[in-house]
């Protein structure tokens, strides 16, 4: 039996928020961060998993970061927004309604403004939120810290690349440990 924290794969989707080109200057660890992320987006195609993406005003913060998009499933949309919470924006919410999950890994950027508000309204629909720590960044290190307390404090649950992707797999045997194992050598 599971515990109910532990991620499952019948009921997690992935959410990456906001990961967009206009910040790389801005952010230190942006490349890490995307490169981070495209590895949870490559193991999340090959487990099955929903995969939802949303960019703040891509007309003045460009695109998603082409680490990410280099590996994004071509029918995956990316969903634009205005609102800083994903949850504002009805797109948002039919793609969270159409995977059906109850578990929602979330990523992106910055962590105290459109991920903080995400997760929070996530929460307050009754989802388990899993914040990725090492897959959500800001312009300041401070605000990153408080936003990572703050969501903990609120009920999202701090998780890692490694850590989510060896919940989600269960056991040496899967299918998709080998390729999967090989992406975070």
């Amino acid at each position: 039996m599971l515990h109910p924290n532990t991620l499952a794969l019948s009921g997690a989707a992935l959410a990456i928020i906001d990961m967009q080109e206009a910040f790389r200057p801005q952010i230190a660890d942006f490349t890490q961060t995307a490169e981070r992320i495209a590895i949870v987006v490559k193991a999340a195609k090959w487990l099955g998993l929903s995969i939802i993406v949303t960019e703040q005003y891509p007309k003045g913060l460009a695109r998603t970061a082409t680490e990410i998009l280099d590996v994004l499933p071509a029918s995956v949309e990316r969903i634009e927004k205005t609102s800083f919470s994903a949850c504002g924006v009805p797109a948002f919410k039919a793609e969270l309604d159409r995977s059906g999950a109850k578990q929602i890994l979330v990523c992106g950027i910055e962590a105290h403004i459109c991920v903080n508000q995400t997760v929070h309204d996530l929460l307050a629909e009754g989802l388990q939120v899993h914040v990725l720590t090492d897959c959500v960044t800001s312009r300041s290190a401070t605000n990153k810290l408080v936003a990572l307390a703050k969501m903990q404090q609120s009920g999202a649950i701090p998780s890692s690349v490694e850590m989510c992707l060896f919940e989600l797999l269960r056991d040496s045997r899967h299918e998709q440990f080998r390729a999967i194992q090989a992406l975070i050598k």
